[in-house]
């Protein structure tokens, strides 16, 4: 196989061109071609040449057995290629782009698994799978109170049970190249992950995290009381910039295209419209966001009623009750056109001058999971307090009207249903709502999450109890977490 990658010119697919596909090698002449597309079958069929190596991992195709041949030896020399192609990499770049051309990278140092003589004892004494039913309650576990750490509990419950960071810790993904891996947090949460989903049942002590919180995040070190949003934008901060040292956050250096796992699933794109109101030229940022906040009514801030009325409409799954204000509301209100005013004058491009001017805001890309804060509590000069005026969420959301190529459908800051709104992609469902009881300056935090499609529990520290959706909608909410619907793999 080495052979005759060295004699060919390119290792890209002779039919297609591509590069990735599961790409494959003749073992009897120089030809590549994807499994994916069947043009490695095609060569096969044509030219009656039967085996092929799986370039990424070694395997060798019997297109007459329609299988992978398991041999040991065989297994043996795929991993023995392998190491030589770790090693080529210190060689010229002409030579590793033959191989690095063909895949996401041959010269990524994976390890395979291989069952220790325990493991193979465990396996033979448990050879059936172990199979998820509806009422399994594997994912389910509690979290013992360390000191006023329910606020750090809740955010641990949500983050464990969203389907695509679960998918991942699971998978064994997180390959730490840390100094000092004992202090990694994306560590601590691979195993607890872990722990999670040992099937275990008795509370989890979740000492080592937050020994972790505290050392990476002071702000939050300490037996008070903290906010449980502010924890969960430390929490992601911190994995974020943990996640550095692993291959696919390479690029974490630049916040605004790193590809760490944190920013794959929670990173959105914030799209911010200046318009000048002399010669209407438009400004445009977009900023990287990870949670949307979103004002209430009863706040200082004055608070537009949008709600179209109590005609018993029904908006995103929402049924509009006279009084009730709805999570779409809320965002509509976050969308809306906002006249800066004469104290807020900014330089237009288009006049040279200081100009008074209008800002929207509009979703320029969507994060797989979204994550709404509803701005409960209030600090200004003059009080403090909690905002506890009751918010109507769905289970299903669609995020179509507040995208910026939706943008057009709205006018003068009144809302139009947009004529396109089957687009999957900008769709949701509600996993995880994180509530607070009491006051401001004495309170606890509880969350829901989702159980397989369409089961609920209620997770209050070291307690976990099953819940109705009714007991979920009909909670005052605080944080809400959406996960994109065809990203779910539920």
């Amino acid at each position: 196989a080495s052979v005759l990658l060295f004699q060919a010119k390119s290792c890209i697919c002779h039919m297609c061109g591509a590069h990735l596909n599961r790409l494959h090698s003749c073992l009897y002449c120089v030809f590549f071609g994807c499994f994916t597309k069947k043009h490695i079958h095609e060569h096969a069929k044509t030219k009656r040449h039967n085996l092929a190596i799986d370039l990424l991992y070694g395997g060798i195709y019997c297109f007459m057995c329609q299988d992978y041949i398991y041999d040991k030896d065989m297994e043996q020399i795929a991993k023995e290629e392998q190491r030589k192609a770790w090693k080529l990499q210190a060689f010229t770049p002409t030579m590793v782009s033959h191989y690095q051309c063909t895949m996401t990278g041959i010269g990524e140092k994976y390890s395979t698994w291989e069952p220790t003589k325990r493991e193979l004892e465990l396996l033979r004494h448990n050879p059936k799978r172990r199979k998820i039913t509806t009422n399994c309650t594997i994912g389910l576990r509690g979290l013992i109170n360390l000191g006023n750490t329910c606020f750090m509990n809740c955010i641990v419950q949500a983050l464990t049970h969203t389907p695509l960071l679960r998918d991942f810790f699971l998978s064994d993904r997180h390959k730490c190249e840390m100094q000092s891996p004992s202090s990694c947090l994306v560590c601590e949460m691979s195993t607890l992950f872990q722990e999670f989903y040992s099937g275990h049942r008795s509370p989890h002590i979740p000492y080592r995290l937050l020994h972790l919180v505290w050392t990476h995040a002071r702000h939050l070190a300490g037996y008070e009381q903290q906010d449980a949003h502010e924890f969960l934008i430390a929490a992601l901060d911190v994995l974020h910039r943990h996640c550095k040292g692993d291959d696919n956050g390479k690029k974490a250096n630049n916040p605004n295209h790193c590809n760490c796992i944190i920013d794959q699933i929670f990173t959105g794109g914030l799209q911010s419209d200046v318009t000048c109101q002399v010669c209407h030229g438009v400004s445009t940022t977009i900023d990287p966001f990870w949670d949307i906040s979103l004002d209430l009514p009863g706040s200082s801030t004055p608070f537009w009623p949008l709600s179209p009325g109590s005609d018993g409409s029904v908006v995103n799954g929402e049924s509009h009750v006279s009084g009730t204000t709805t999570l779409t509301d809320c965002l509509r209100r976050f969308t809306r056109p906002e006249h800066l005013g004469s104290s807020a004058k900014i330089k237009c491009s288009g006049c040279h001058s200081y100009q008074e001017s209008t800002k929207q805001l509009t979703m320029k890309k969507l994060p797989i999971v979204a994550c709404f804060h509803l701005k409960r509590f209030e600090h200004s000069a003059k009080l403090r307090r909690k905002i506890t005026t009751y918010v109507s969420f769905p289970l299903e959301l669609d995020m179509t009207p507040f995208m910026a190529s939706s943008k057009e459908s709205r006018m003068n800051g009144q809302y139009q249903q947009p004529t396109d709104s089957l687009n999957n992609d900008n769709k949701y469902s509600l996993f995880a709502v994180v509530n607070h009881q009491g006051t401001l300056e004495s309170g606890h935090y509880t969350s829901f999450i989702r159980q397989h499609k369409d089961q609920w529990f209620k997770c209050d520290d070291a307690i976990i109890t099953k819940a109705s959706i009714k007991d979920v909608l009909d909670s005052e909410g605080y944080l809400l977490f959406y996960h994109k619907q065809f990203l779910e793999y539920e």
